[in-house]
């Protein structure tokens, strides 16, 4: 496969994987630029992978905790831009619950990630562990966590 067939046929879903992680859509075009720019510099070895997608996600998740823990993650744009209209993709209205964002907003960066990568992008404990270079059972007791901080905050509420 090409770099450019990669990008036409993965690229809005690396938008979408990189705005639910966020919640912002600026910042999640950067993280998918910035994981596509850094897979064509090395895109030779990317496609040789056994599966190309998996590599770029990677890139993608690990730029994402990465610019969580840099100073310029708590900037903020001063005007809400309208994401460009594409083809409708039922998850959306799901990722865009105002609900489900104020609890996801109560977790951490990784604990965001572990949940998004199991339930949106359905992903087994074993691959999710690869992307972020942690064990599955590292990757199990985030994701026990980040559920209870969810049901506490909707129990929150909702009472």
């Amino acid at each position: 496969m090409e770099f450019e067939e990669y990008v036409s046929a993965r690229g809005q879903e690396l938008v979408r994987l990189g705005f639910t992680v966020s919640g912002d859509y600026q910042r999640a075009e950067d993280l998918a630029q910035i994981a596509l720019m850094q897979a064509f510099r090395s895109w030779r070895k990317v496609r040789k992978a056994d599966d190309p997608h998996h590599y770029v996600r990677r890139i993608l998740i690990n730029e994402y905790l990465s610019m969580t823990r840099r100073r310029s993650f708590t900037e903020a744009p001063t005007a809400e831009i309208d994401p460009p209209h594409t083809v409708p993709d039922p998850a959306t209205d799901i990722a865009n619950s105002d609900d489900l964002w104020r609890a996801l907003a109560e977790l951490s960066a990784r604990e965001r990630v572990v949940l998004v990568l199991r339930y949106y992008q359905d992903l087994d404990d074993r691959t999710i562990a690869d992307v972020l270079g942690i064990k599955p059972s590292s990757v199990r007791a985030t994701a026990s966590r980040a559920l209870a901080t969810l049901r506490k905050t909707r129990q929150t509420h909702h009472v």
